[in-house]
């Protein structure tokens, strides 16, 4: 086998058009490339030492990019949304225009998918999602102004918001119960994480399952093994039950 032939069909293969990207992809220099393509025979035992080198190359590149924290415990400042539909996590704008920071930091979650948390006045995770479909700031606006009654309820008292007089506690009995709030009401700070994409849900069902008894989160999230063994029972379950049906009369 000459070494030109292995270098174009690594090419072809990894998608490199230039020599020097199949370096960078391979994790060997440039020249390294060049003394390949120009050996007119390549020996099992180097074959495989350059698989070696491009399998290493990919795990390190896979631990740099496989988790990438965005932001920390950072604090909340609700806005409303141009049409006034929906809160925001924080305006990208002050009194001098568009903040840099604020803007910077809306840019990469609006480019990112991952997990996230949101903790309250005190820094205690209250709620953890993902982001796996869409981005991580689409999806944490959702969860932000998301109705979630069963779960997300204080004790409150509900007192007239139109303009009518003070009535006493004698006069007017007022009772406290259970009124269901948002998360915009009770989420003072968030995390952000650029997660790899094979990694997201396992990450938050993590998430969920380490923290279950301080996290407002509906449902108990599965491993992704889990998840397929669970999948792989019920398929098999109507299996049995279709050939049941196939043997009654």
């Amino acid at each position: 086998m000459r070494g030109k032939d292995v270098i174009e069909a690594l090419q072809r293969t990894l998608r490199c058009k230039t020599r020097r990207s199949l370096a960078v992809r391979l994790g060997v220099s440039a020249q390294a490339i060049q003394d390949w393509h120009k050996r007119r025979t390549v020996t099992p035992r180097q074959f495989a030492g350059m698989v070696k080198k491009a399998i290493n190359c990919s795990l390190v590149s896979t631990h740099a990019s496989a988790l990438r924290p965005l932001v920390e415990f950072f604090p909340i400042a609700r806005v409303e949304s141009r049409g006034g539909a929906k809160y925001e996590l924080f305006s990208t704008k002050d009194g001098r225009g568009l903040h840099p920071y604020r803007s910077g930091l809306r840019q990469e979650m609006e480019a990112g998918r991952g997990v996230y948390i949101f903790f309250d006045s005190r820094g205690q995770a209250i709620y953890a999602g993902k982001a796996r479909r869409t981005n991580l700031w689409g999806e944490m606006t959702s969860a932000f102004n998301r109705a979630r009654e069963s779960v997300q309820t204080i004790k409150r008292v509900r007192h007239p918001t139109n303009r009518i007089g003070y009535r006493t506690s004698d006069e007017k009995a007022r009772q406290i119960q259970e009124t269901a709030v948002p998360l915009h009401e009770l989420a003072h700070y968030f995390s952000a994480y650029q997660v790899a994409d094979g990694l997201i849900d396992d990450l938050e069902s993590l998430l969920v399952r380490g923290f279950a008894n301080d996290l407002l989160n509906i449902r108990m999230e599965r491993f992704t093994r889990h998840r397929k063994m669970r999948k792989a029972k019920r398929k098999k379950r109507a299996r049995r039950t279709t050939k049941r049906k196939l043997k009654r009369p």
